[in-house]
C-alpha cells in the first residue's frame, strides 16, 4: 500500500462540536489519524491547504442513504453514490437494504462491504432487513447480520406494520445493543396518497396523505419500545406531531431518536406546484406544477410542519440530519405524479440545503454541524468518528459557507438527477473532503 504524503489544513475556522472548538486553528494530519488542532503548527513534507475564510469540521456521517446496489445499478452504484457522498462532504454513509436481493443475510451485507472497499471513495456502514425480504413476516437473522457490520436495522420504505413483529424486533435488538429504523407509516391511512393532505393537494386534484399516518406509527413504535426496553428509530420525521411525540418520549426516558431531511426542513408542501423560490401563500397554476422531483415519502408537509422541523432541531429534540438520498433513474420520474417513484437525490445538496437555514439566523453554524456530525456519531456508539480529536479516523471536511452556487443535475456524480432544487441558488459549499489521509473530493479553485 503506497504511503499517504501528510496534510495540514491552514487558517481555518475549525468547528468540532465533540470537543467544543470553535476557532480559527489549524488541522494536522498524517499516518491515517488526526495528529491535532492547534495554532501555528508545521509539518513537514506535507500538502498544504489554505482553509483561509472556510469552516473546517469533522467529516459529515450520513445515516439515511440509498446506494441501490446490489439490483437497481441503473439508479446508483456504491461508486457514484460513495463519490456523490464525498462531494456532499459525507465521509460515512449508512445503507439502507432495500436493495435486489434484501439486504436481509449475511452475503448480501459482506458483498456491500467488499464492494466498498474496491469501488468507494468513503466509508459505508450497512443497515440490515428487519424482516426476511423486507415483508414484514418473519424476522431476518439479526444475530447474523450484526455480526457481519450491520449498525441497525430496518424494512425502509416498507413499514413493520405487524405490531407482534415490531414488538420482537425491539426486543431481539435490544440484547444486540442496535436500533430498530422504522419507516413511520400507516399504509391503510396513506394508501393512494402521492403527497401532503392539504389546500396544495386539493388544488392540484392529487389524493392526500395526512400527518396522522405517520404519527400513529410513531406512537405505536414508541409505546413498543417502551414496553420491551428496545431502541427505536424514527426516521425522516416530517409533522409537528410526529416531533411531540418525540419530545414526550424522551422526557419520559424511552429510548427513541430521531431524524430529519434536509427537505423536510426546507421545502413545503408548496414546492410541488412549482414554486420553490416562493414566500408567501399562492394559488396559480403554471407549466412547472406537478414537479414529480418533489415527490418523496414522507411527504412534503405544510409550512407548520416544516417550522417545527426547524425548531425541533434547534432543542434537540431531533438528533441529527440525515439525507434519505434516494436515486432514480429517469423513467422513474419522467411521468405522472401519480406514477412517479418516491425521493430525491440530495448528497450533494444537503449542505447547500440546510445552509439556508444558518443565512436566514434560525440555526446556528455550530449547532448544524452537530447535527451532521458529533451526534449521529453518537447514535453509531463511534467515538472515532464525528470528530478532530488526536488519533480519531482522518474524516475532514472543508466549507465555504457564503459560496454561492447553481444546482445543475447534470453535473451530480449521483447517477440520480431527481431534484426539486435544479436550477436553484444555493449558498454554502463543499470545498474539500479528506477520507482515510487522502482528499477524495477537491473542488478548491486553483490559484
Amino acid at each position: 500500500m503506497t504511503s499517504v504524503r501528510p496534510i495540514l489544513i491552514k487558517g481555518g475556522r475549525v468547528i468540532d462540536p465533540s470537543q467544543g472548538i470553535d476557532r480559527v486553528a489549524d488541522v494536522a494530519i498524517a499516518g491515517g489519524k488526526i495528529l491535532g488542532v492547534d495554532n501555528g503548527i508545521e509539518l513537514e513534507d506535507s500538502e498544504v491547504i489554505n482553509a483561509t475564510g472556510m469552516v473546517v469540521c469533522p467529516g459529515f456521517i450520513d445515516l439515511h442513504t440509498h446506494l441501490r446496489e446490489p439490483g437497481f445499478e441503473y439508479k446508483e452504484t456504491i461508486a457514484t453514490g460513495t463519490a456523490a457522498g464525498a462531494r456532499g462532504g459525507f465521509t460515512t454513509v449508512c445503507a439502507m437494504p432495500n436493495t435486489s436481493p434484501v439486504m436481509d443475510s449475511r452475503s448480501i451485507v459482506d458483498f456491500v462491504l467488499t464492494k466498498a472497499m474496491e469501488e468507494g471513495v468513503v466509508r459505508v456502514l450497512p443497515i440490515g432487513a428487519v424482516t426476511k425480504g423486507s415483508k414484514g413476516k418473519e424476522l431476518a437473522e439479526m444475530g447474523e447480520l450484526a455480526e457481519a457490520g450491520a449498525i441497525g436495522f430496518s424494512d425502509d420504505g416498507h413499514p413493520v406494520s405487524d405490531h407482534n413483529v415490531m414488538r420482537q424486533a425491539l426486543g431481539y435488538a435490544s440484547s444486540l445493543g442496535l436500533p430498530i429504523i422504522n419507516h413511520a407509516e400507516v399504509q391503510s391511512l396513506s394508501g393512494g396518497g402521492v403527497m401532503n393532505e392539504g389546500w396544495v393537494a386539493t388544488r392540484l386534484g392529487l389524493k392526500g396523505i395526512p400527518t396522522s399516518a405517520e404519527e400513529i406509527m410513531v406512537a405505536r413504535d414508541i409505546e413498543l419500545a417502551r414496553l420491551t426496553g428496545g431502541r427505536v428509530h424514527i426516521a425522516h420525521a416530517s409533522t409537528k406531531g410526529t416531533v411531540e411525540l418525540v419530545r414526550r418520549a424522551k422526557d419520559d426516558g424511552v429510548d427513541v431518536t430521531c431524524e430529519v431531511t434536509p427537505h423536510h426542513l426546507t421545502l413545503p408542501d408548496e414546492t410541488v406546484m412549482g414554486h420553490l423560490s416562493a414566500s408567501g401563500p399562492f394559488d396559480d397554476l403554471t407549466e412547472a406544477a406537478y414537479d414529480s422531483n418533489a415527490k418523496v415519502a414522507p411527504p412534503l408537509r405544510s409550512r407548520d410542519d416544516v417550522g417545527a422541523m426547524v425548531q425541533a432541531l434547534k432543542e434537540g429534540v431531533i438528533d441529527f440530519i440525515a439525507t434519505d438520498h434516494a436515486p432514480h433513474g429517469t423513467v422513474d420520474k419522467q411521468t405522472t405524479f401519480e406514477d412517479a417513484a418516491n425521493g430525491i437525490s440530495n448528497l450533494e445538496t444537503a449542505l447547500g440545503s440546510v445552509m439556508s437555514l444558518v443565512h436566514a439566523d434560525a440555526v446556528p453554524l455550530p449547532v448544524l454541524i452537530e447535527k451532521l456530525t458529533a451526534s449521529p456519531a453518537d447514535f453509531l456508539g463511534r467515538s472515532d468518528l464525528g470528530t478532530l480529536r488526536a488519533g480519531s479516523s482522518v474524516d475532514v471536511t472543508i466549507i465555504d459557507p457564503d459560496a454561492e452556487w447553481v444546482v445543475e443535475p447534470s453535473e451530480f456524480a449521483s447517477k440520480g438527477k431527481n431534484t426539486p432544487l435544479a436550477g436553484a441558488t444555493l449558498k454554502g459549499q463543499v470545498v474539500a473532503t479528506v477520507y482515510g489521509g487522502r482528499v477524495v473530493y477537491d473542488n478548491r479553485v486553483s490559484s
